[in-house]
């Protein structure tokens, strides 16, 4: 696992397990509402996945989208959607486009949901 990965596991915003040991403010639940509403669609959280377990946590389309039953143009559409939640970022390379995961807001997502150790928010079970 990656330093960085280790660092943002201690920076995030909550104390682990946030939703299970307090409420969570009116703010932070708004944020992480845009986020899992974007996660929700099957086929959003397939694209975020294989972003998130792609080398350096980056793809682009041609990466992601073979076994993927949905046209290119949708995988774009839902490529949108996870960018404007501020789960992926984006970067055009000549003719192609990169997707990237915001690491902090993984971060955040596994803090928020219960994950305790660097290793559950790299995705490996510890």
């Amino acid at each position: 696992m990656s330093k960085s990965r280790e660092m943002l596991a201690d920076q995030v915003c909550c104390p682990p397990g946030a939703l299970l040991h307090e409420p969570i403010s009116a703010a932070v639940a708004a944020d992480m509402a845009v986020k899992l509403k974007a996660l929700a669609d099957p086929v959003r959280l397939q694209l975020f996945s294989a972003i998130a377990s792609h080398a350096g946590s980056e793809a682009c389309v041609c990466d992601i989208s073979p076994g993927l039953e949905v046209s290119q143009p949708t995988i774009s559409h839902h490529l949108k959607v996870l960018r404007d939640a501020g789960l992926l970022t984006s970067q055009r390379r000549a003719s192609w486009v990169y997707y990237a995961v915001v690491p902090e807001a993984l971060a955040s997502l596994a803090v928020l949901l219960g994950a305790t150790t660097a290793h559950t928010v790299a995705g490996v079970s510890a």
